[in-house]
Protein backbone atom coordinates (compact mmCIF):
# COMPACT_ATOMS: atom_id res chain seq x y z
CA UNK A 1 0.00 0.00 0.00
CA UNK A 2 1.01 3.65 -0.37
CA UNK A 3 2.03 5.56 2.75
CA UNK A 4 3.53 8.97 3.47
CA UNK A 5 6.52 8.54 5.76
CA UNK A 6 9.09 10.68 7.53
CA UNK A 7 12.21 8.60 6.99
CA UNK A 8 15.31 10.57 8.00
CA UNK A 9 15.99 13.41 10.44
CA UNK A 10 15.88 16.74 8.65
CA UNK A 11 14.27 15.33 5.49
CA UNK A 12 10.85 15.98 4.01
CA UNK A 13 8.11 13.29 3.90
CA UNK A 14 8.21 10.67 1.16
CA UNK A 15 5.48 8.63 -0.50
CA UNK A 16 6.54 4.97 -0.35
CA UNK A 17 5.15 1.47 -0.85
CA UNK A 18 4.89 -0.67 2.29
CA UNK A 19 3.07 -3.87 3.23
CA UNK A 20 -0.62 -3.63 4.06
CA UNK A 21 -0.94 -4.45 7.78
CA UNK A 22 -3.05 -7.27 9.22
CA UNK A 23 -5.00 -6.72 12.46
CA UNK A 24 -3.91 -8.79 15.43
CA UNK A 25 -5.97 -9.69 18.51
CA UNK A 26 -7.98 -6.68 19.71
CA UNK A 27 -6.97 -4.58 16.68
CA UNK A 28 -8.97 -3.02 13.85
CA UNK A 29 -7.88 -2.46 10.24
CA UNK A 30 -9.23 0.77 8.77
CA UNK A 31 -9.47 1.59 5.09
CA UNK A 32 -8.50 5.24 5.35
CA UNK A 33 -10.96 7.72 3.84
CA UNK A 34 -9.17 10.91 4.94
CA UNK A 35 -6.13 12.06 6.93
CA UNK A 36 -5.33 15.57 8.09
CA UNK A 37 -1.96 17.28 7.78
CA UNK A 38 -1.03 19.24 10.90
CA UNK A 39 1.57 21.76 12.08
CA UNK A 40 2.43 19.19 14.75
CA UNK A 41 3.84 17.07 11.91
CA UNK A 42 6.06 19.99 10.96
CA UNK A 43 7.17 20.21 14.60
CA UNK A 44 8.13 16.52 14.51
CA UNK A 45 10.01 16.86 11.23
CA UNK A 46 11.75 20.01 12.48
CA UNK A 47 13.26 18.27 15.52
CA UNK A 48 17.02 17.71 15.54
CA UNK A 49 18.63 14.33 16.18
CA UNK A 50 18.98 15.25 19.85
CA UNK A 51 15.41 16.61 20.15
CA UNK A 52 13.63 13.78 18.32
CA UNK A 53 11.80 11.55 20.83
CA UNK A 54 8.99 10.19 18.68
CA UNK A 55 8.59 6.76 17.01
CA UNK A 56 11.89 5.49 15.61
CA UNK A 57 12.03 6.23 11.89
CA UNK A 58 10.49 5.54 9.49
CA UNK A 59 7.26 7.05 10.78
CA UNK A 60 4.01 6.96 8.81
CA UNK A 61 2.49 10.38 9.41
CA UNK A 62 -1.14 11.20 10.14
CA UNK A 63 -2.73 11.59 13.58
CA UNK A 64 -6.03 12.94 12.22
CA UNK A 65 -7.66 9.92 10.61
CA UNK A 66 -11.07 8.87 9.30
CA UNK A 67 -11.87 5.53 7.75
CA UNK A 68 -14.22 2.59 7.37
CA UNK A 69 -13.70 -0.65 9.25
CA UNK A 70 -12.14 -3.12 6.83
CA UNK A 71 -11.28 -6.05 9.13
CA UNK A 72 -11.15 -6.86 12.84
CA UNK A 73 -8.88 -9.02 14.92
CA UNK A 74 -9.98 -11.66 17.40
CA UNK A 75 -11.65 -10.36 20.54
CA UNK A 76 -13.02 -7.19 18.96
CA UNK A 77 -16.67 -6.54 19.75
CA UNK A 78 -19.26 -3.86 18.95
CA UNK A 79 -17.47 -2.77 15.76
CA UNK A 80 -19.10 -3.38 12.40
CA UNK A 81 -17.34 -3.98 9.09
CA UNK A 82 -18.00 -0.97 6.86
CA UNK A 83 -18.69 1.40 9.78
CA UNK A 84 -17.57 4.99 9.19
CA UNK A 85 -15.41 6.26 12.06
CA UNK A 86 -12.81 8.77 13.12
CA UNK A 87 -9.82 7.84 15.27
CA UNK A 88 -9.26 9.26 18.75
CA UNK A 89 -5.54 9.99 18.60
CA UNK A 90 -4.11 10.12 22.15
CA UNK A 91 -3.79 6.39 22.75
CA UNK A 92 -3.08 5.68 26.42
CA UNK A 93 -2.71 2.54 28.50
CA UNK A 94 -6.45 2.41 29.18
CA UNK A 95 -5.96 1.49 32.86
CA UNK A 96 -4.55 4.49 34.74
CA UNK A 97 -6.72 7.14 36.40
CA UNK A 98 -6.57 9.57 33.46
CA UNK A 99 -7.35 6.87 30.90
CA UNK A 100 -10.22 5.55 32.99
CA UNK A 101 -11.76 9.04 32.90
CA UNK A 102 -11.33 9.21 29.11
CA UNK A 103 -8.43 11.69 29.24
CA UNK A 104 -5.92 9.38 27.57
CA UNK A 105 -3.86 12.35 26.39
CA UNK A 106 -2.63 12.57 30.00
CA UNK A 107 -1.89 8.85 30.39
CA UNK A 108 0.48 8.17 33.27
CA UNK A 109 2.50 5.82 31.05
CA UNK A 110 2.61 8.23 28.10
CA UNK A 111 0.74 8.36 24.80
CA UNK A 112 1.22 6.02 21.83
CA UNK A 113 -0.50 8.42 19.42
CA UNK A 114 -0.60 7.31 15.76
CA UNK A 115 1.45 9.46 13.42
CA UNK A 116 3.57 10.55 16.39
CA UNK A 117 4.59 7.59 18.57
CA UNK A 118 3.28 4.85 16.28
CA UNK A 119 2.49 4.61 12.57
CA UNK A 120 -0.40 6.84 11.54
CA UNK A 121 -3.09 7.05 8.94
CA UNK A 122 -1.59 8.94 6.03
CA UNK A 123 -1.77 5.73 4.05
CA UNK A 124 -4.30 3.51 2.34
CA UNK A 125 -4.82 1.40 5.48
CA UNK A 126 -4.13 1.80 9.19
CA UNK A 127 -4.15 -0.37 12.30
CA UNK A 128 -6.08 0.97 15.31
CA UNK A 129 -5.03 -0.64 18.58
CA UNK A 130 -8.39 -0.74 20.39
CA UNK A 131 -12.08 -0.26 19.59
CA UNK A 132 -12.35 2.43 22.28
CA UNK A 133 -10.29 4.69 20.02
CA UNK A 134 -12.97 4.69 17.31
CA UNK A 135 -15.81 7.23 17.29
CA UNK A 136 -18.64 6.64 14.79
CA UNK A 137 -19.52 9.63 12.61
CA UNK A 138 -22.57 8.29 10.81
CA UNK A 139 -23.36 10.28 7.67
CA UNK A 140 -20.80 13.04 8.29
CA UNK A 141 -18.43 13.61 5.35
CA UNK A 142 -15.09 12.12 6.50
CA UNK A 143 -13.05 14.57 4.39
CA UNK A 144 -14.74 17.62 5.89
CA UNK A 145 -14.75 16.19 9.41
CA UNK A 146 -11.54 14.16 9.82
CA UNK A 147 -9.89 17.14 11.52
CA UNK A 148 -12.45 17.04 14.31
CA UNK A 149 -9.98 14.62 15.91
CA UNK A 150 -7.41 17.38 16.54
CA UNK A 151 -8.32 20.71 14.93
CA UNK A 152 -11.78 20.30 16.46
CA UNK A 153 -10.95 18.47 19.69
CA UNK A 154 -8.02 20.60 20.87
CA UNK A 155 -9.71 24.01 20.57
CA UNK A 156 -12.88 22.48 22.05
CA UNK A 157 -10.96 21.52 25.20
CA UNK A 158 -9.38 24.98 25.27
CA UNK A 159 -12.71 26.79 24.94
CA UNK A 160 -14.59 24.43 27.25
CA UNK A 161 -12.03 24.98 30.02
CA UNK A 162 -12.56 28.74 29.84
CA UNK A 163 -16.37 28.82 29.60
CA UNK A 164 -16.95 29.82 33.25
CA UNK A 165 -15.20 33.14 32.51
CA UNK A 166 -16.82 33.75 29.12
CA UNK A 167 -20.01 35.29 30.45
CA UNK A 168 -22.04 38.06 28.75
CA UNK A 169 -19.84 41.14 28.51
CA UNK A 170 -16.60 39.14 28.36
CA UNK A 171 -14.03 39.26 25.57
CA UNK A 172 -12.15 36.32 24.06
CA UNK A 173 -9.06 36.95 21.94
CA UNK A 174 -7.95 34.27 19.49
CA UNK A 175 -4.37 34.64 18.24
CA UNK A 176 -4.02 32.72 14.97
CA UNK A 177 -7.02 31.87 12.80
CA UNK A 178 -5.46 28.87 11.05
CA UNK A 179 -6.31 25.19 11.22
CA UNK A 180 -7.25 25.18 14.92
CA UNK A 181 -7.94 28.86 15.46
CA UNK A 182 -10.72 29.15 12.88
CA UNK A 183 -12.50 26.29 14.66
CA UNK A 184 -12.04 27.97 18.05
CA UNK A 185 -13.82 31.07 16.71
CA UNK A 186 -16.84 28.96 15.76
CA UNK A 187 -16.82 27.19 19.12
CA UNK A 188 -16.69 30.48 21.00
CA UNK A 189 -19.67 31.77 19.05
CA UNK A 190 -21.61 28.53 19.56
CA UNK A 191 -20.84 27.97 23.24
CA UNK A 192 -20.31 31.39 24.82
CA UNK A 193 -21.66 34.92 24.99
CA UNK A 194 -18.19 36.47 24.62
CA UNK A 195 -17.19 39.07 22.05
CA UNK A 196 -14.64 37.32 19.83
CA UNK A 197 -11.54 39.23 18.71
CA UNK A 198 -9.05 37.62 16.33
CA UNK A 199 -5.42 38.50 15.63
CA UNK A 200 -3.39 37.21 12.70
CA UNK A 201 -0.52 38.34 10.49
CA UNK A 202 -2.35 38.98 7.20
CA UNK A 203 -5.63 40.05 5.66
CA UNK A 204 -6.44 36.63 4.09
CA UNK A 205 -6.28 35.03 7.55
CA UNK A 206 -8.40 37.79 9.06
CA UNK A 207 -10.94 37.42 6.26
CA UNK A 208 -11.28 33.72 7.14
CA UNK A 209 -11.77 34.74 10.78
CA UNK A 210 -14.57 37.13 9.85
CA UNK A 211 -16.16 34.50 7.62
CA UNK A 212 -16.47 32.06 10.53
CA UNK A 213 -17.81 34.60 12.99
CA UNK A 214 -15.15 36.91 14.46
CA UNK A 215 -16.64 40.15 15.82
CA UNK A 216 -13.41 42.16 15.47
CA UNK A 217 -10.08 41.46 13.73
CA UNK A 218 -6.66 43.10 14.04
CA UNK A 219 -3.20 42.44 12.71
CA UNK A 220 -1.11 40.49 15.20
CA UNK A 221 1.46 43.11 16.22
CA UNK A 222 2.05 45.43 19.20
CA UNK A 223 -0.72 47.76 17.96
CA UNK A 224 -3.23 45.01 18.79
CA UNK A 225 -2.74 45.61 22.53
CA UNK A 226 -4.21 49.15 22.62
CA UNK A 227 -6.86 48.06 20.10
CA UNK A 228 -8.06 45.31 22.44
CA UNK A 229 -7.86 47.65 25.43
CA UNK A 230 -10.00 50.20 23.57
CA UNK A 231 -12.64 47.54 22.91
CA UNK A 232 -12.74 46.53 26.56
CA UNK A 233 -12.86 49.95 28.31
CA UNK A 234 -9.18 49.60 29.12
CA UNK A 235 -9.64 46.32 30.97
CA UNK A 236 -8.14 43.85 28.49
CA UNK A 237 -9.26 40.41 27.33
CA UNK A 238 -11.06 38.04 29.66
CA UNK A 239 -9.39 35.05 27.98
CA UNK A 240 -6.59 34.98 25.41
CA UNK A 241 -6.26 31.79 23.34
CA UNK A 242 -2.81 31.57 21.74
CA UNK A 243 -2.93 29.16 18.80
CA UNK A 244 0.58 30.11 17.67
CA UNK A 245 2.66 29.69 20.81
CA UNK A 246 5.79 31.63 19.82
CA UNK A 247 7.32 34.26 22.10
CA UNK A 248 5.90 37.31 20.28
CA UNK A 249 2.34 35.97 20.66
CA UNK A 250 3.02 35.01 24.28
CA UNK A 251 4.15 38.60 24.89
CA UNK A 252 0.94 39.92 23.31
CA UNK A 253 -1.10 37.61 25.55
CA UNK A 254 0.60 38.87 28.70
CA UNK A 255 0.07 42.51 27.72
CA UNK A 256 -3.61 42.28 26.78
CA UNK A 257 -5.08 39.85 29.34
CA UNK A 258 -7.32 41.43 31.98
CA UNK A 259 -7.08 41.03 35.75
CA UNK A 260 -8.52 37.67 36.83
CA UNK A 261 -8.37 36.59 33.17
CA UNK A 262 -6.76 33.55 31.60
CA UNK A 263 -4.10 32.82 29.00
CA UNK A 264 -4.69 29.51 27.24
CA UNK A 265 -1.77 28.31 25.11
CA UNK A 266 -2.55 25.82 22.35
CA UNK A 267 0.15 26.40 19.71
CA UNK A 268 3.10 24.00 19.80
CA UNK A 269 6.15 26.26 20.11
CA UNK A 270 8.53 27.54 22.78
CA UNK A 271 6.81 30.79 23.74
CA UNK A 272 5.94 31.27 27.40
CA UNK A 273 4.00 33.72 29.56
CA UNK A 274 5.68 34.27 32.95
CA UNK A 275 2.87 34.32 35.50
CA UNK A 276 3.81 36.13 38.68
CA UNK A 277 2.85 39.02 40.91
CA UNK A 278 4.58 41.59 38.71
CA UNK A 279 4.52 40.02 35.23
CA UNK A 280 0.77 39.89 34.48
CA UNK A 281 -2.34 41.44 36.05
CA UNK A 282 -3.29 39.88 39.38
CA UNK A 283 -5.33 36.69 39.54
CA UNK A 284 -4.43 35.72 35.97
CA UNK A 285 -4.26 31.98 35.34
CA UNK A 286 -2.40 30.12 32.60
CA UNK A 287 -3.00 26.78 30.93
CA UNK A 288 -1.26 24.73 28.25
CA UNK A 289 -3.75 22.55 26.37
CA UNK A 290 -2.94 18.95 25.55
CA UNK A 291 -5.33 17.57 22.89
CA UNK A 292 -8.60 16.35 24.52
CA UNK A 293 -10.49 13.43 26.01
CA UNK A 294 -12.50 10.69 24.31
CA UNK A 295 -15.75 12.07 25.70
CA UNK A 296 -14.86 15.53 24.43
CA UNK A 297 -14.34 14.10 20.94
CA UNK A 298 -17.84 12.61 21.12
CA UNK A 299 -19.15 16.06 22.07
CA UNK A 300 -17.29 17.64 19.14
CA UNK A 301 -18.86 15.12 16.74
CA UNK A 302 -22.31 16.06 18.07
CA UNK A 303 -21.56 19.75 17.46
CA UNK A 304 -20.52 18.92 13.89
CA UNK A 305 -23.73 16.98 13.32
CA UNK A 306 -25.67 20.07 14.43
CA UNK A 307 -23.75 22.27 12.01
CA UNK A 308 -22.00 24.31 14.72
CA UNK A 309 -18.53 23.52 13.31
CA UNK A 310 -17.49 23.84 9.69
CA UNK A 311 -13.81 23.08 9.18
CA UNK A 312 -12.36 24.71 6.07
CA UNK A 313 -10.34 22.10 4.19
CA UNK A 314 -8.10 21.92 1.15
CA UNK A 315 -8.24 18.45 -0.39
CA UNK A 316 -5.22 16.57 -1.78
CA UNK A 317 -4.79 13.04 -3.07
CA UNK A 318 -2.23 10.77 -1.42
CA UNK A 319 -0.02 11.25 -4.47
CA UNK A 320 -0.18 15.02 -3.76
CA UNK A 321 0.58 14.64 -0.03
CA UNK A 322 4.14 15.97 -0.29
CA UNK A 323 2.78 19.09 -2.02
CA UNK A 324 0.28 19.55 0.81
CA UNK A 325 3.10 19.54 3.33
CA UNK A 326 5.11 22.02 1.30
CA UNK A 327 2.12 24.37 1.27
CA UNK A 328 1.61 23.81 4.99
CA UNK A 329 5.29 24.53 5.65
CA UNK A 330 5.03 27.74 3.62
CA UNK A 331 1.89 28.89 5.45
CA UNK A 332 -0.25 28.66 2.31
CA UNK A 333 -3.05 26.46 3.69
CA UNK A 334 -6.31 28.15 4.69
CA UNK A 335 -7.90 25.99 7.36
CA UNK A 336 -6.80 22.34 7.16
CA UNK A 337 -5.06 20.24 4.51
CA UNK A 338 -6.74 16.84 4.12
CA UNK A 339 -5.22 13.88 2.29
CA UNK A 340 -7.64 11.51 0.56
CA UNK A 341 -6.14 8.12 -0.45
Amino acid sequence: MKALQYRAIGSRPELVEIDTPTPGPGEILLKVTAAGACHSDEFIMGASEEEYYFKPLPLTLGHEVAGVVEAIGSGVHDVEIGESVIVYGPWGCGRCYHCASGAEQNCEKGMRAPGIFSDGGMAEYMIVDDARHLVPIGDLDPVKNVSLTDAGLTPYRAVKSALPKLVPGSTAVVIGSGGLGHVAIQLLKALSAATVVVLDVGEPQLELARTVGADHTFLSNPDAVPAVKDLTRGLGATVVFDFVGIQPTADLSAKMVAAAGSVVVVGVASGAVPIGQTTVPLDVTGRAINWGSRTELMEVVELAKRGAINIHVERFSLDEATTAYEKLHAGEIRGRAVIVP
